[in-house]
């Protein structure tokens, strides 16, 4: 009946209440435009094109993040990447750049320029993009059904329509964000991957029934997977949710009559700092040759692309891990500066017990930060090649995703965030939290997705 409880408590918080009905209509309306098709595009063409696509497999990762609207040629087909795409490089060139790194100090002024900025690059990606996306459809649905004609007219349009549906998703993502419950653009993406999980849910069930096709293991193979499946999200929250605290001692002050200082505070540091960043990273630089052998014949195509265009072969899930293992370590690097969190704890007084103040606290703080990034970064690359072992038992293309990866690593860290924000709402008017101890922790890496 707690349950229950806490529902109610929820309802009865006016603000709360109006938050959670503003992202469900804003949620909706992004549903209904990932149904509406490009104009002058065919349905049974598409349809054509789905069954083609679901053999080969090329466009199933993408189509995750979009909610099936990249697939369904919507006007949301580009979706939400474009934006964190640009929010990315602007990342990076914040660490880089000196001019970056003032903006970034600016406070809010600051962040209002590389907002926008953000969305300059965003319609700069888009324009590129588009383009992209159309010719590979055009092709795609020739191979599917043997014949499409697009003209450049047509792709000049249909590019704008594209730019004009990925700015709108990121307005209603900005929505969600001020008026709304939880970071916009992550519930935009959390939204897209659910999306998908019922039907690929129902499509494994049926799948798993007496006298149906890739039935072996029957029903208890299904609820083996189901299992399985929360086993695997379980490691994935401890994984967002892993810390290593480092105590800071911080000394007594006194001005004038009052004392400050003299407590000892922790420093959490997570054992993965970079989040989900490398696997992007990582699918960036993999899906290079699965572009390559998109816009090629399979048959005329080398054994290297082969190779790598297959997401459930050997070579292309250990190049893969390898990858993201090195991106966590790159991401963290930057992201992470002991440097500087050592100045800090010296300008305030702080130091860390047995070990020097400066130079000797960023040392011993880098080498805590390498020897937790190393088992971090290979659980998260276990956790990004699942989805291949899951194949490998059997397990169908659609729900095999959920089984690790990116999609499951958003959903974690979004679930966690947003219960963060309704749990603080609901303490901040004296109602018991969601959980008995009070405590949710969401991602502090820095990023919102």
């Amino acid at each position: 009946m707690r349950f229950i409880q806490t529902i109610r408590n929820i309802w009865t918080i006016e603000e709360l209440r109006k938050r959670i009905l503003i992202t469900l209509l804003l949620v909706l309306v992004y549903r209904l435009g990932c149904y509406v098709v490009l104009p002058g595009i065919s349905p049974a063409d598409l349809q054509a094109l789905s069954d083609f696509t679901n053999k080969s497999g090329l466009m199933q990762l993408l189509d995750m993040f979009s909610g099936g609207a990249f697939s369904q040629a919507s006007i949301f087909a580009l979706g939400i990447m474009p934006y964190i795409t640009a929010s990315i490089v602007i990342q990076l060139l914040g660490m880089v750049l000196p001019s970056f790194q003032k903006m970034q100090r600016e406070g809010e002024s600051g962040r209002q320029k590389l907002s926008q900025y953000t969305r300059y690059l965003t319609v700069a990606i888009l324009l590129l993009q588009g383009p992209a996306y159309l010719v590979n459809l055009r092709m795609q649905v020739s191979a599917a059904v043997g014949g499409a004609s697009m003209s450049g007219w047509t792709i000049a349009y249909l590019t704008v329509i594209l730019a004009a549906g990925s700015m709108f998703i990121m307005w209603l993502g900005e929505r969600i964000t001020d008026r709304g419950i939880g970071n916009g653009i992550s519930f935009i993406i959390l939204v897209g991957i659910i999306a998908r999980l019922p039907g690929a849910l129902l499509y494994e069930f049926t799948s798993r029934l007496p006298g149906s096709t890739g039935s072996q293991g029957g029903l208890i193979m299904f609820v083996v997977e189901l299992i399985l499946l929360f086993a695997v999200t379980v490691g994935a929250v401890l994984l967002v949710q892993g810390t290593r605290k480092v105590p800071v001692q911080y000394a007594k002050r006194i001005v004038g009559n009052r004392q400050y200082g003299g407590a000892r505070q922790y420093i959490p540091l997570k054992v993965n700092a970079a989040g989900v960043m490398p696997i992007i990273f990582a699918q960036a630089i993999m899906f290079i040759p699965i572009t390559v052998a998109g816009f090629g014949s399979s048959d005329g195509a080398n054994g290297f692309v082969q190779a790598f265009s297959d997401i459930n072969g050997f070579w292309y899930n250990f190049v893969y891990f390898i990858l993201i293992v090195a991106f966590t370590y790159f991401y963290t690097a930057i992201t992470v500066r002991p440097t500087q969190m050592a100045e800090d704890m010296k300008r305030n007084n702080g130091f860390i017990p047995g070990v020097k103040p400066g130079k000797k606290t960023a040392e011993y703080l880098d080498s805590i930060m390498s020897r937790i990034t190393l088992p971090g970064s290979i659980f998260l690359g276990i956790v990004a090649i699942l989805p291949a072992f899951a194949r490998f038992f059997g397990i169908s293309q659609n729900f095999a995703q959920f089984f690790g990866g990116t999609s499951l690593l958003i959903l974690v860290g979004v679930v966690l965030d947003t219960l963060q924000q309704v749990e603080s709402h609901l303490m901040m008017h004296h109602y018991d939290g969601l959980m008995k101890d009070g405590k949710i922790k969401g991602r502090t890496t820095g990023s919102a997705y």
